[in-house]
């Protein structure tokens, strides 16, 4: 009886670390700001679309820069052309798929 109640404890515990730990890395890869200036299309790389049902807060374009990534609001006029700009000359990266939960750059 004892051993089932230090196991079901041990169980209890692991739990509530991995379901903390999944929550901080959903985060790291959302954007929780915008840009503020343009970004000039000749430094885009490619982007990603971030949704807000994406177990992230708001809904941006993430663009691929060197070296960076860069959130902008994608109902501004200018993340519009950049967008165009990009597919024009390049496809986008990917979609953040919805149950994906990896580490990533620090967004800004």
């Amino acid at each position: 009886m004892a051993a089932r109640k230090v196991f079901l404890i041990a169980a209890l515990c692991s739990l509530v670390i991995l379901v903390t730990f999944t929550g901080t890395t959903e985060s790291a890869s959302c954007c929780l700001r915008y840009v503020k200036r343009p970004l000039p299309c000749r430094r885009l790389l490619g982007y990603t679309i971030q949704n807000i049902n994406t177990a992230c807060d708001i809904n941006a374009i993430i663009f691929h820069v060197p070296g960076r990534f860069l959130c902008a609001n994608p109902n501004m006029k200018w993340t519009q052309r950049a967008i165009k700009c990009v597919d024009e000359t390049r496809r986008p990266v990917n979609r953040i798929p919805k149950e994906e939960t990896s580490a990533a750059p620090k967004l800004t």
